[in-house]
Formats: structure tokens, C-alpha cells, sequence
């Protein structure tokens, strides 16, 4: 482990050996999303000092401990410590063992039918044994089956090493071999066909085939940055943490991770809150009483007089476009707005696409969020004409039907990336609103070079509203905890 980790990318050495070798990873951490201090930097080194080198997992979970603050951020850790701590370098000797397993034609090539029964027998094998086994297999087949020759010399692809392998054919044996008997026995008709067993193993099946397209992943991330490099592998091949996930870029299972983030996101933001609300309740200085009490003083104001502060919480009005190109901005940040309305006096939500309509009742406290959205895309009126965004449109029937939703107490959040289709953006309504609310303020999802581009008013829309790049959970906070007054 020492010599891995003094050796750069290329076999150059680092200048500074493991220590230096610790701050690389460091940086690489922090250019992932993931705030990593100096004391937690010395703290690592501490723990390298402790701990067995060549004890690659305990490694692992010391400088996590150390280095780590949130456990939403482990999976971009785990990448990344993967290519700055490799478990080996080039191809694995310890695979040898495992050649006798990879099942071969007569031409000695892999041979994929007999490949899939031995991968689904590993997996449906809960032995440190089969465990140690599917590693050396993978190795091969990331060897094999994943590499290809590109301009700048060999390269691996785990896409291409999982091509011919169809994971839905071994998830299907993969379950059968968990259930044993019961998958082969005729079904019974006294229970029902979906029943406790065949879901639990259901899941479980899903679970290992997704443990093993990892464990090809991590393989071809290791050999290809030696190849071209851990810092360019690292930048396209690794993660970004959780609240640095560009929304309108963010695939399924990512909006999957960020949902699973709002509980905790909320909660500081609500901390953040509170702690303002308190440090406000003293008032501001009333300057005029403060000096006329300052008279029996000389002129020396001694004593500050403070005006009597307003407690009252806020009222909050939301309209947000729920069309198909802002959808996961959206639905993120009326799952955070959810979570924050104990924060506000009242709450009221309105969604559009090319109309508006009130979407309040269907976020009621304790209501299902996802059925929420559901229930809100498929019952509301948000279509009049063809189902694209028009914010002009949107704009006229929300100060039709619902302007005296926004009132002097009101504070507004816009959600949108403002591209009209080239309609009229009807910037009229929108200043009316503006000049009525006591706060309003845009949050758009695009990237700040964009706006004005193509069919984007977002120019001429920030003309007479505040707007704001929110491209990331760590934006929406920052703007979230920021604009909120108390």
C-alpha cells in the first residue's frame, strides 16, 4: 500500500510521499462537492499514522471517519479513495485462481450462456468464499470483455463489459436461486401471487446485480486511470456529492438520492431560521429615541433604544413550472418547501405549465409527497392549449383568479428557467406581482450563461424580479436560508 500510495498516475512520484499522497486525495474530495477542512486533513493523517496500511478496508473506513461529515457523501468517497488507494495495479495476479471458473468454448473464449449460471450461483452465495471469487471474476471479465483500443492506447468500458451479459437474464436466475425450491415448485393457489417471500427475494436479487455492476465499475475505473490517469477518471467517472447534482442534468437514481436529502437539508435550514427569528426578537436600534434619551447623557448615546420587533412568520406563495424540461428542480424544491412550512404563517403553492392552478390541497401535512405530485400533475387544470411552458399565459389567469393570494405580507418564489416557447412573457402581470408581495424572488434552475439564450425571458424577467441561479441542492440552500425573511 505504501508504494501505491507514493506513486502518481504515470509512475511519477509524489514529492512528497504518503503525505502528500493523503493531500492529493484531499483535493480530489473537494473538487468532487465534498468540504473537507485542515483539521480534518490533519485528523486523516493521524489515523494513517494508526492504522495497518495494508489493511486496505480498515484504511477505508478510518479516513472516513475523519474526512467525512455526511454520510449522503460516502459513495462519491468510496469512488474516489478506489482510484487514489487501488487494490492492486494492472491486472490482478490473485485472478489466476479464478480462470478455472470462467466457463470457455472451444475456441477459448468466454462462453456467456454457462458465464451467467456461474455469476448467478456466486451471487445467490452468501460465503466470504463466492465473495472473494466474483471479485476475481470480475477482474477477468473487465480484462476481457471491457477492454478496447482507443486513440490514446487500451481502454475499459463497463457499459461493454456488461453488454453481452444480460442482467435481467442472471436477476432472473439470480432470484431463482435464492428462492430454491420454491421458485421450481408449482405456485400455490391459497397464496397470493406477489407474497412476502418472493418480494424479499425479489429485492435481494435486485440488490447483489446491483453490488456486481459495481464491482465491474470500480474495476474499470481502477484500470482505466492508469491508463489516463485518476484525475481525468475521476472527473467523468466519479460521482458528484449528492447537493452538487446539477437538476436539470440529474438521472433517475440521482433525483432518487436527492429526495432522500430533503429530510436533512430542511432541518438546517429550519435551524438557520429559528437561529435569525431569535436573533431578531431584540429589534432594531429607533434611532430618533436613542438620541433623545441620549440628552440626559450629554449627547452620549449610552443607552440604545430598540424598536418593538414583528414576530409574525411569514406568509409564502409559490408558483412553479412543472413541465417536463424543470420537472426535478420543481417537485425538489416543493419537497423542501413541504418540509419547511412550519416555518411560515401560510403556505400556498400554485404550479403551471401553459396555465395555473392551485396545487395547495394535495401537500397537506402528513400527505405523501410522491403521491402529492401525482395527484397534482394528473388532476389540476395546468394545460389549456398544447401542454407547453407558456409563463405569459400562466402569469395572466394566476392574476385573474388567485391574485389576492399575494398580499403586502406575502413572500413569493417563482420556480422556472423562464423559456416561453417564444410567447409573449406578459411582463406586466409578473411587475404587478412584484410590486404587491413584499418579497419575490425567481429561482432558476439553468446556468446563468444561458438565460436570455433561444427561447429564454429570463432577461427580460429579471428586469423586474430578483433572480437566482439554483442549479444544485447546495444553491437552492445557500438562496433558501438567504432570501427567507424572519
Amino acid at each position: 500500500m505504501s508504494a501505491q500510495g507514493s506513486v502518481r498516475p504515470g509512475g511519477r512520484p509524489s514529492p512528497y510521499g504518503l503525505p502528500g499522497h493523503l493531500v492529493d486525495f484531499v483535493e480530489a474530495l473537494r473538487r468532487r462537492g465534498i468540504e473537507v477542512g485542515p483539521s480534518e486533513t490533519v485528523d486523516a493523517g493521524h489515523v494513517m499514522s494508526a492504522l495497518n496500511l495494508l489493511d486496505r478496508e480498515s484504511l477505508r473506513e478510518g479516513l472516513a471517519c475523519a474526512l467525512l461529515r455526511r454520510p449522503t457523501h460516502r459513495a462519491t468517497y468510496d469512488a474516489l479513495f478506489d482510484l487514489w488507494f487501488p487494490a492492486a495495479i494492472g491486472s490482478r495476479s490473485a485472478a489466476a485462481g479464478a480462470e478455472s471458473v470462467v466457463p470457455r468454448d472451444e475456441n477459448d473464449n468466454i462462453d456467456i450462456d454457462k458465464l451467467q449460471d456461474v455469476i448467478a450461483a456466486l451471487l445467490a452465495d452468501d460465503s466470504p468464499e463466492a465473495a472473494q471469487q466474483l471479485q476475481e471474476l470480475v477482474t477477468i471479465l473487465v480484462e476481457e470483455l471491457g477492454s478496447y483500443t482507443s486513440a490514446s492506447g487500451q481502454s475499459f468500458s463497463a457499459y461493454q463489459a456488461m453488454r453481452d451479459l444480460s442482467p435481467s437474464q442472471i436477476l432472473e436466475k439470480v432470484l431463482n436461486g435464492l428462492l430454491g425450491d420454491q421458485g421450481a415448485a408449482e405456485p400455490d393457489e391459497s397464496k397470493p401471487s406477489g407474497d412476502y417471500e418472493s418480494e424479499v427475494a425479489l429485492r435481494a436479487a435486485a440488490q447483489r446485480l446491483a453490488d456486481f455492476k459495481s464491482l465491474v465499475e470500480n474495476e474499470t475505473r481502477r484500470r482505466s486511470a492508469e491508463t489516463l490517469g485518476r484525475e481525468r477518471v475521476a472527473n467523468y467517472g466519479v460521482p458528484q456529492a449528492a447537493e452538487n447534482i446539477d437538476f436539470l442534468r440529474a438521472s433517475d437514481t440521482e433525483l432518487t438520492t436527492l429526495r432522500r436529502n430533503v429530510a436533512p437539508l430542511a432541518r438546517l435550514l429550519a435551524s438557520r431560521l429559528a437561529v435569525r427569528r431569535s436573533r431578531g426578537r431584540s429589534g432594531a436600534i429607533d434611532l430618533r429615541r436613542t438620541l433623545r434619551k441620549s440628552m440626559s447623557t450629554g449627547g452620549v448615546p449610552i443607552d440604545l433604544v430598540q424598536r418593538k420587533p414583528r414576530r409574525a412568520r411569514p406568509e409564502l406563495v409559490i408558483l412553479c413550472d412543472v413541465s417536463g424540461s424543470v420537472a426535478g428542480f420543481s417537485h425538489f424544491t416543493l419537497l423542501l418547501v413541504h418540509a419547511l412550512r412550519e416555518q411560515f404563517s401560510r403556505v400556498r403553492i400554485f404550479a403551471f405549465i401553459d396555465s395555473t392552478d392551485e396545487v395547495t390541497r394535495f401537500f397537506e401535512a402528513g400527505s405523501d409527497l410522491g403521491v402529492a405530485m401525482s395527484r397534482m400533475v394528473r388532476e389540476a387544470t395546468l394545460v389549456t392549449y398544447d401542454g407547453h411552458s407558456d409563463y405569459g399565459h400562466s402569469f395572466a389567469v394566476f392574476a385573474e383568479r388567485f391574485s389576492s393570494a399575494v398580499t403586502p405580507r406575502s413572500s413569493v418564489l417563482i420556480l422556472g428557467d423562464g423559456r416561453t416557447n417564444y410567447r409573449d412573457p406578459n411582463i406586466g402581470a409578473l411587475a404587478r406581482m412584484v410590486s404587491t408581495a413584499r418579497h419575490t424572488y425567481w429561482l432558476n434552475p439553468e446556468p446563468r450563461g444561458q438565460w436570455g439564450t433561444g427561447d429564454s425571458a429570463a432577461n427580460v424577467y429579471r428586469e423586474v424580479v430578483g433572480m437566482y441561479e439554483c442549479r444544485t441542492a447546495a444553491q437552492l440552500a445557500a438562496v433558501v436560508a438567504g432570501l427567507l425573511p424572519v
